[in-house]
C-alpha cells in the first residue's frame, strides 16, 4: 500500500463523514453488506426414530430426522463439513442451487464425486449467486434420501424485501414417505428380482405421519399454530422418494408466489400438486372468525402408474387458538372434514394446476427467456425393460418375464464407477464415458400410442458434450411404453424456463408457434405430463458435467437419466476450476 494510499485510509477512519459515506454506500448495495460465509456441520450417522409402532435405526443428519434447517441470504457462501459415521457411503445434493463453477459441491454419486465412504469427511463449498427462495438439501447415494433431507432457505439480500406482503411467520413444510422397512432393502431386492419395489407406508409432514394412519398418535402428527387474520408463508418441499402429491387446507385458498426459488405471478388455489424435487411457497391467511378451532392439511398421491403405490391420505393440523390449549385426540384429529383433493389420477386437474405459473417477469425480475436455440434436443422418456438374459444377477418379475428398466431416448444410464467430472477435469473418458448420447429418438415411433412390439433398452455412460453458451432446447416426451406416467426430471447446474407443453405426441410444426417466451416459469425440476410432453429453454453457462434425471427413485435406479458435458469457456472466469483437495477418490 502507497503512503498516500495510508494516509487517505487513515483519514477516513478517523472521519465520521467518510465513515458515514462507506455505510451509505454498503447499504445501498445490499448484497455487498450482507453477503458473509455461513458454516454448517454434518454429522451422518444412525438414531432410532419410531413411526407406525415400528422402532428403527435409520440415517440422519446430526441425529434429527427430518434434518437441520440451513439458512442464508442471496450472496452468501455456504461451507458444510460432512463426516460420514455410518456404514454406507452418502453423498449430499444443494437440490436446485446453480453451483456456479462450483460443481465439485454439486454432490450426485459418482457424477460430480466419489462418495464418502464411513468414515470419511467432505467439505462442500459453494455460494449462492442470483436465487431466493426455498430450496432443499438431500443424499444423493442410493435411496438414503429417504431420511437424510432438510430445507434450504435463502433469503433476499437485506433491505430487499418480498415481492408480496411481507408475512406474519415463515415455515418449511416437508412432505416425505415413511418405509417401516429399510428403504436400502427395498430397492436391493427390486433390483435383484427386476420387479416393481414395495411402496411406502404412509406419507409425512415434516417426519409426522399424522392420525390417519394404524398406531399413530396426536404426538405424530404435525401442527401448524396459526392465529386469526395473521398472513403465513408455507415453504413446501416435495422430498418423497417416489410419489406426486396433492396438497390442500381444508376451508382455506392458498397463494402461490414462487417456485422451485423463482418468483411467480401470483394465484390463488385450493388444491395443489408438487412433484419429487419441486419447492413451492405459497401464502396461507388465517380466517379472522374461524369457523372450528382445527382443519386438516391433507396430502394424497398423483400417479398413473400401472403398478402399486402408496394410496393413502396424509393429515396434518391447521390449528387457531392459544398454545395453552389442550391437545385433540387422535379420534378427533381423524374426524377433521379433509380439504377436496382430485382424484389420484386426475391429469386433467394437474395440468390446469400447472397452467397458472408465469415468471414475474419484472424489471426486479426478469424472465430471460432464450429467443434463438443453438442446439434442439428431443428426448423420448419413459420405462422400459431387459431380457430375462439380463447378465444382473436376479430373478425376472418385470413385465412378461423381463426386468424392469427405464430410459431416455431409449438408452438405460450406467453409472460409472469414478466420477464423471474428474475424468472431465483430467480429459480422461476413455472407459468412463462415451460422448454420443442421441439427440432424438434413433427409431421415432408413436410414442403415446401404441407401443412397439419391442420395449428393451440398450444401457451406456453417455453424455452430451455442449460448447460453453450454447442455448438449448429440450423437448421431454412422455411414451406409454410399459405405461404413460408423469416423470419429474430435474437438471442439475440449471435453472430452465418452460416454454410449452401438451398432450400427445410433440408436433414441432404447431407446437412450437405456441410457445410462451415471454414470461415462462423457471424451474429446475418439471413433470413430464403423462401421455404429454414439455419444452425447456437453458444457456450453457456453467462448465461441468450434470446430470438431468427422473426424480422418483425408483426411475433414477432403474436407469433414467443422462448427463450434459458443459466445456469451459474462453475467459478465466468461465472455466471449471480445480478440485478441492479433500474431495473423496473411489479407489
Amino acid at each position: 500500500m502507497g503512503s498516500s494510499t495510508a494516509r487517505r485510509l487513515q483519514w477516513c477512519l478517523a472521519s465520521p463523514a467518510c465513515l458515514l459515506f462507506a455505510a451509505a454506500v454498503l447499504l445501498a448495495m445490499p448484497g455487498l453488506a450482507a453477503a458473509r460465509t455461513r458454516r454448517y456441520s454434518f454429522n451422518v450417522t444412525m438414531a432410532t426414530v419410531a413411526r407406525l409402532c415400528v422402532t428403527k435405526s435409520v440415517p440422519t443428519v446430526n441425529g434429527r430426522f427430518p434434518g437441520p434447517k440451513l439458512v442464508v441470504r442471496e450472496g452468501d457462501t455456504l461451507v458444510i463439513r460432512v463426516t460420514n459415521n455410518i456404514n454406507n457411503n452418502v453423498t449430499f445434493h444443494w437440490h436446485g442451487v446453480r453451483q456456479l463453477r462450483s460443481g465439485w459441491a454439486d454432490g450426485p454419486a459418482y457424477i460430480t464425486q466419489c462418495p464418502i465412504r464411513p468414515g470419511g469427511s467432505y467439505v462442500y463449498r459453494f455460494t449462492v449467486t442470483g436465487q431466493r427462495g426455498t430450496l432443499w438439501w438431500h443424499a444423493h447415494f442410493s435411496w438414503l434420501r429417504a431420511t437424510l433431507y432438510g430445507p434450504l432457505v435463502i433469503l433476499p439480500p437485506r433491505g430487499v424485501a418480498y415481492p408480496f406482503p411481507k408475512p406474519h411467520r415463515e415455515l418449511p413444510l416437508l412432505l416425505g414417505e415413511w418405509f417401516n422397512a429399510d428403504p436400502e432393502a427395498v430397492i436391493k431386492q427390486a433390483l435383484q428380482t427386476g420387479g416393481g419395489p414395495n411402496v411406502s407406508d404412509a406419507y409425512t409432514f415434516n417426519g409426522l405421519p399424522g392420525p390417519t394412519y394404524n398406531c399413530s398418535s396426536s404426538n405424530d402428527t404435525f401442527k401448524l399454530r396459526v392465529r386469526p387474520g395473521k398472513t403465513y408463508l408455507l415453504r413446501l418441499i416435495n422430498a418423497a422418494l417416489n410419489d406426486e402429491l396433492f396438497f390442500g387446507v381444508a376451508n382455506h385458498t392458498l397463494t402461490v408466489v414462487q417456485a422451485d426459488a423463482s418468483y411467480v405471478k401470483p394465484f390463488a388455489a385450493t388444491a395443489l400438486v408438487i412433484s419429487p424435487g419441486q419447492t413451492m411457497d405459497v401464502l396461507l391467511t388465517a380466517a379472522a372468525n374461524p369457523s372450528s378451532r382445527s382443519f386438516a392439511i391433507a396430502v394424497a398421491p398423483y400417479t398413473n402408474t400401472v403398478g402399486t403405490f402408496d394410496n393413502t391420505t396424509a393429515v396434518a393440523v391447521l390449528e387457531y387458538g392459544a398454545a395453552s390449549s389442550p391437545p385433540q385426540t387422535a379420534a378427533a384429529l381423524r374426524s377433521l372434514p379433509l380439504p377436496s383433493l382430485p382424484a389420484y389420477n386426475d391429469t386433467g386437474a394437474v395440468a390446469n394446476f400447472s397452467a397458472n405459473f408465469r415468471s414475474l417477469a419484472s424489471a426486479q425480475y426478469p424472465a430471460r427467456v432464450p429467443r434463438t436455440v443453438d442446439r434442439h434436443f428431443f428426448f423420448a422418456v419413459g420405462l422400459g425393460a431387459d431380457p430375462c438374459q439380463s447378465p444382473v444377477n436376479g430373478t425376472c418379475q418385470g413385465p412378461n418375464n423381463t426386468r424392469f428398466a427405464a430410459s431416455m431416448n431409449n438408452v438405460s444410464f450406467v453409472m460409472p464407477k469414478t466420477s464423471l467430472l474428474q475424468a472431465h477435469y483430467q480429459r480422461r473418458y476413455n472407459g468412463v464415458l462415451t460422448a454420443n448420447f442421441p439427440a432424438a429418438p434413433r427409431t421415432p415411433f408413436n410414442y403415446t400410442g401404441t407401443p412397439p412390439n419391442n420395449t428393451f433398452v440398450t444401457h451406456g455412460t453417455r453424455v452430451v458434450p455442449l460448447r460453453f453458451n450454447t442455448t438449448v432446447e429440450v423437448v421431454l416426451q412422455d411414451t406409454s411404453i410399459l405405461g404413460a406416467e408423469s416423470h419429474p426430471l430435474h437438471l442439475h447446474g440449471y435453472d430452465f424456463y418452460v416454454v410449452g407443453t401438451g398432450f400427445g405426441n410433440y408436433d414441432a410444426g404447431n407446437d412450437t408457434a405456441k410457445y410462451n417466451l415471454v414470461d415462462p416459469v423457471q424451474r429446475n425440476t418439471i413433470s413430464v405430463p403423462t401421455a404429454g410432453w414439455v419444452a425447456i429453454r437453458f444457456v450453457a453457462d456453467n462448465p461441468g458435467v450434470w446430470i438431468m434425471h427422473c426424480h422418483l427413485d425408483v426411475h433414477l435406479s432403474w436407469g433414467l437419466s443422462m448427463a450434459w458435458l458443459v466445456n469451459d469457456g474462453p475467459l478465466p472466469n468461465q472455466k471449471l476450476p480445480p478440485p478441492p483437495s479433500d474431495i473423496p477418490m473411489c479407489s
